[in-house]
């Protein structure tokens, strides 16, 4: 099973290129960024992650993930590098088709696409998504980022995105293109996954639920004629612990993502020292 690393890089935590490194030289095999563009001063959305609903601020601190894992991918020659997750809604394809792509490129074929939808209405909409119905959106702009990876001229035709025939380069160095991993826990993930995806990349989750997602997941390949080996599972945002991680690996997770918690360079080198001591 692959172990990585996941963690909310800012302004003033450890350089993600300082992360990079030293995680490929421990051995870590994934480093996950995650996107919030912006967050809004006032909201009303509550935030999954706590009972109070209260969003971090260091929500509104983190960098932009592809400038971040550029700066990795020149570092380090190993390890994977992923988005966790990126925000496709409040994104243009046709660009983040040439940066995910160009990053793939610099990279030699590292880039993990981790996806999603949003939680955060205001978020959303500020910028430029359609929040009640943003998994539809995000299918279309998936299905026309392989347009534009896979064909010379591209074009797409949906509610969404429409685009005449184009030309996109780079190509991504992975054939067709890199792993698209979905995000969250969605009444229809497991549809979507075997839809358009490769892999489920769930977070809060104990190993029951992967034990549960991996049997679903078969199922519903097969019954679609596709290879459920072809599904992989991350686990995101876990805690460094050896016990869990095995429980993980035995429900069926093909990866798992460790915190690595926001703080300057001693502290996040001393903290994945000791990470790794533990899971690797």
């Amino acid at each position: 099973m692959e172990i990585g690393i996941s963690s909310f890089l800012t302004d003033y935590s450890v350089d993600v290129a300082v992360v990079a490194k030293r995680a490929e030289e421990l051995g870590f095999s994934t480093l996950w960024v995650p996107e919030h563009s912006i967050l809004p001063v006032n909201t009303d959305s509550p935030w999954p992650g706590s009972a109070d609903g209260k969003v971090p601020k260091v929500y509104a601190d983190i960098v932009d993930p592809f400038i971040a894992l550029g700066r990795a991918s020149a570092v380090t020659t190993t390890i994977k590098l992923g988005t966790g997750i990126c925000l496709v809604p409040e994104r243009n394809p046709l660009i983040l088709a040439k940066e995910v792509a160009t990053i793939d490129m610099y990279s030699k074929g590292r880039f993990q696409f981790g996806i999603g939808a949003g939680w955060l209405r205001e978020e959303t909409e500020i910028m430029g998504g359609d929040f009640p119905h943003r998994w539809a959106q995000t299918r279309e702009a998936i299905l026309a980022m392989k347009q534009l990876w896979t064909t010379v001229e591209s074009e797409f035709h949906g509610k969404y995105y429409d685009f005449p025939p184009v030309y996109s380069f780079p190509m991504p160095v992975q054939r067709p293109h890199p792993p698209v991993l979905l995000g969250g826990m969605a009444k229809n993930v497991f549809k979507r996954i075997v839809e358009y995806g490769d892999g489920w990349m769930p977070n809060r989750v104990t190993p029951e639920d992967i034990k549960k997602g991996r049997a679903a997941l078969d199922e519903m390949a097969d019954a679609a004629g596709r290879d459920p080996k072809s599904i992989q599972i991350m686990v995101f945002g876990q805690k460094a612990d050896r016990d869990l991680l095995n429980a993980l690996e035995e429900a069926g997770a093909d990866g798992v993502a460790v915190r690595l918690e926001t703080g300057n360079e001693e502290e996040a080198l001393e903290r994945m020292e000791k990470m790794a001591e533990v899971v690797l």
